[in-house]
């Protein structure tokens, strides 16, 4: 029986993946805690489980009296010294108890323990396992949506997307499979919970580290990443080699690379911006697709007033001041746009 318990821990241990010191700790605790049950008892008690042969041992701490009045605490003086005649009343021995009286409610009680000591490790080494994976890209496949938020399988454990991390307008399958962005893993007494995004910024700069070798080697650098979710996505690289275009490795040939990123955000629209040293020229490019003529430093106030054609104009500032906004999000700058004649004019007016 020894051999096969031991057996049977080895098996917990490679399928569950918790360590045998663990279980053998559990059983310990759990043989602990039935035989106070099974003999009512408020003292010391302490179990030892020989790890390689299984064989077990329950000592009761005793206090030795004269007389005993509570037998699952006490010992008489006659008794005491029947096992060393050394001891005097008020000493303290410990007893081993005969596991074989114990009644079938302990037994039950015992594996109740187990089996709740074993789910607390099962769940330990989850949140472990997960809150490694924070600020991760994950493939999560959709198990429902309920009350606005959907709830998706992540492998060992469920996360859950909230209406304020889905891209606007997309709607979700059951058992469709979507690519997440793990915002932060939570303790709960169900199980770790896992907050996964699908708006955060983050999910855009994973997506290009999976889809570009030339990021994930590091010859290709993402400086910046700003991104209204569902709408647009301004994205600055870098190359450290002269001999690499940072904008066409992360497009792709024909486009293709950066085609299949939109096809994981719900089309969302993506500009490859190539980042510069040089703030002014940064900005300018910060700005595609519209034409920059000029762009005037503020270093103090950290501003940039930048002047475009014309007709260039409403393209600059975008849609709803879209382009604009992703522009100064994207280079830490304020962005003032004026057209040329707006500018002209400024200046002939401060003339006269």
């Amino acid at each position: 029986m020894n051999a096969d318990f031991i057996e049977a821990l080895n098996a917990l241990e490679k399928e569950k993946g918790i360590s045998k010191d663990v279980l053998l700790s559990a059983v310990e605790s759990a043989l602990i805690f039935a035989y106070k049950r099974n003999y009512n008892s408020q003292g010391n008690v302490r179990a030892e489980i020989d790890g390689t042969t299984g064989e077990i041992h329950i000592y009761a701490s005793k206090t030795v009296v004269e007389e005993v009045t509570d037998p699952t605490v006490e010992i008489s003086l006659a008794a005491a010294k029947k096992v060393n005649a050394l001891y005097e009343v008020g000493d303290v021995m410990e007893e081993e108890a005969d596991t074989r009286k114990f009644g079938r409610i302990a037994a039950q009680t015992a594996k109740q323990v187990v089996v709740q000591r074993i789910r607390e490790a099962e769940r330990g080494n989850i949140y472990e396992e997960y809150a490694e994976k924070e600020n991760e890209i994950l493939t999560a496949i959709v198990q429902r949506v309920e009350k606005g938020n959907a709830y998706v399988e992540l492998g060992k454990t469920d996360g859950i997307l909230t209406p304020n991390e889905m891209i606007p307008g997309e709607t979700y399958e059951n058992s469709q499979r979507i690519k997440v962005y793990v915002l932060e893993v939570r303790k709960d007494n169900r199980g770790p919970q896992v907050v996964v995004s699908r708006t955060h910024p983050g999910l855009i700069k994973r997506l290009f580290e999976m889809e570009v070798p030339e990021i994930m080697s590091g010859v290709v650098q993402i400086k910046s990443i700003a991104r209204e979710a569902g709408f647009r996505t301004k994205i600055a690289v870098f190359s450290t080699d002269p001999q690499v275009d940072a904008v066409g490795a992360c497009v792709g040939q024909r486009g293709a690379r950066v085609e299949r990123i939109c096809n994981e955000i719900a089309n969302e629209k993506i500009d490859i911006i190539e980042w510069d040293p040089d703030v002014a020229i940064y900005i300018a490019k910060a700005l595609s697709p519209a034409k920059v003529l000029m762009v005037y430093i503020n270093e103090e106030e950290k501003a940039a007033r930048v002047i475009v054609p014309d007709n260039q104009l409403s393209l600059a500032i975008g849609k709803e001041g879209q382009n604009a906004r992703l522009a100064a999000k994207l280079t830490g700058w304020k962005i003032d746009i004026k057209s040329q004649s707006q500018a002209e004019n400024a200046m002939d007016g401060a003339e006269a």
